[in-house]
């Protein structure tokens, strides 16, 4: 079945000292994914990359300090019909991370342990855990 719609999105990948990326729940839905989401009005995708990093989960950098990392289109976690076109950046946070916004969890996820889990977003199955695996 092909999707009826697809979102654009930018997302960002943090890792901690212990090789563990940084996942997000968003409330009332059952998938962990990145911090991320859709671009306002004239921003571009590390604007909007930096700005729902800060609203997400309350780590300020600037845009200019994200490092591209890739793109990938599949489907999205938790909305049926729809696929994601993401553009991915990677960035160092000096900050601890928090839930705000509609986040209703975050997890530190170590790439060893996403094969045993269940509720873990296509984007980090299919496309980044696999390209960061050592």
């Amino acid at each position: 079945m092909s999707a009826t719609h697809t979102l654009i999105i930018a997302a960002v990948c943090i890792f901690d000292d212990d090789g563990r990326l940084l996942t997000v729940r968003k409330k009332d839905t059952s998938m962990f994914m990145l911090p991320g989401g859709k671009a306002e009005r004239g921003e571009t995708m590390a604007q909007t990359a930096a700005r729902e990093l800060q609203e997400e989960v309350g780590i300020v950098v600037e845009p200019g300090d994200l490092m591209p990392l890739s793109r990938w289109r599949g489907a999205a976690a938790n909305e049926p019909d729809t696929d994601i076109d993401v553009e991915l950046f990677t960035a160092i946070a000096t900050q601890r991370p928090v839930k705000a916004a509609e986040i209703g969890e975050l997890v530190w996820i170590h790439p060893a342990e996403v094969g045993a889990r269940t509720d873990i977003a296509p984007l980090l199955t299919e496309h980044v855990i696999p390209n960061i695996r050592r």
